[in-house]
């Protein structure tokens, strides 16, 4: 089912299809730019006394964050349908966006402990503390920028692409080509194994059912802000092979890789499969409201008024209503004939 609602004629299928890998190699590009960019501008700008390495991931993350925007709008401009911000970002302005991603935000926070609690019980990492002033006064940037690398991924991997590709191969293909490209993006750039990729696809498609859910990507991003800052800031655990969010609190795993994830993190082990089923359950139960609402066609009435005739009996006892009416006039003593009394 088409899921845009443009006054522009849709496009076909090749075009639809070009336009989400068109945008899925400038994310790759876009990812790769903001890295350099921030690192070049971290080590131009540092003072002699103070290092702003700490300030690195957010400056990438508003970088790709920005170089998306700018090219999405740019793809949207080039097929010739053209698209509000709103659009492009995935986030409809409505009354209910602030409790979609709370909601999001407290099923990812509830994954994150499901896949941590069991290496807690097993005793399968150590966890340190860093207490130096910059760690406690990194913890806002490292959130601010989980923040927009999240929303940029999301914005890539279940925005205007996923979109596309909804309208060229239908819902359950398109979720599952996105799931694979999501997967392979982080395993390849963290390093992981074949467990890293199918425990990543199976989030992806987690993540795609909240969009699919609510068309609208406030809840699938606070989802993956929470997990991605509680498994980062809140355990100290690489995610998907990245340390960088981690400050006052510096874990490190040890055991079998099967179990904790290795240096890929959670998301490597097989208890994140458990915390994604368990996720992916109460998304769908926890969010019938807004399917309901946001995802089902708007019902118009449709066909004409009709005024059926009255039946043939009833005519024939009421007669004709064209008919003129007889009227009884009163009579008046001029209108008596003569010599009759009154």
């Amino acid at each position: 089912m088409p899921v845009e609602n443009s006054t522009q004629p849709p496009a076909s299928t090749g075009a639809l299809v070009v336009h989400a890998g068109a945008a899925i190699v400038w994310f790759a590009l876009a990812a790769m730019i903001a890295e350099r960019v921030a690192l070049e501008l971290v080590n131009r700008f540092s003072p002699n006394q103070f290092s702003l390495a700490g300030l690195q991931p957010l400056l990438a993350a508003l970088i790709l964050l920005f170089l998306l925007i700018v090219g999405f709008s740019t793809l949207a401009s080039i097929s010739h349908h053209p698209r509000s911000m709103g659009e492009i970002l995935g986030l409809p302005q409505r009354a209910t966006a602030r409790n979609e991603w709370l909601l999001g935000a407290a099923i990812g926070w509830g994954m994150a402990i499901i896949a941590v609690l069991p290496l807690l019980i097993a005793r399968a990492f150590f966890v340190g503390f860093r207490t130096d002033s910059l760690a406690f006064t990194l913890i806002p940037f490292n959130l601010a920028a989980v923040a927009a690398v999240t929303l940029a991924e999301e914005i890539t991997f279940r925005g205007t692409p996923f979109r596309n590709l909804i309208n060229a191969l239908g819902a359950a293909r398109a979720t599952i080509v996105m799931a694979i490209l999501y997967a392979l993006f982080h395993t390849i750039w963290g390093n992981g194994r074949l467990s890293a990729f199918l425990i990543t696809f199976l989030a992806g498609v987690v993540l795609a059912l909240g969009w699919l859910r609510t068309h609208g990507l406030w809840l699938p991003w606070g989802l993956h802000f929470a997990w991605n800052a509680s498994i980062g800031i809140l355990f100290g655990l690489p995610v998907t092979g990245n340390v960088d969010a981690s400050t006052v609190i510096q874990s490190t795993a040890y055991g079998r890789n099967w179990l904790t994830g290795g240096a890929f993190g959670p998301e490597g082990g097989v208890v994140a499969v458990l915390a994604l089923l368990v996720g992916m359950v109460v998304l769908l139960q926890t969010t019938r409201d807004y399917a309901w609402n946001y995802t089902h066609p708007e019902i118009i009435a449709a066909g004409y008024p009709m005024e059926p005739p009255p039946p043939p009996a009833h005519s024939a006892f009421v007669g004709d209503p064209l008919d003129p009416l007889i009227q009884i006039h009163p009579r008046t003593p001029e209108s008596r004939p003569p010599g009759q009394e009154p």
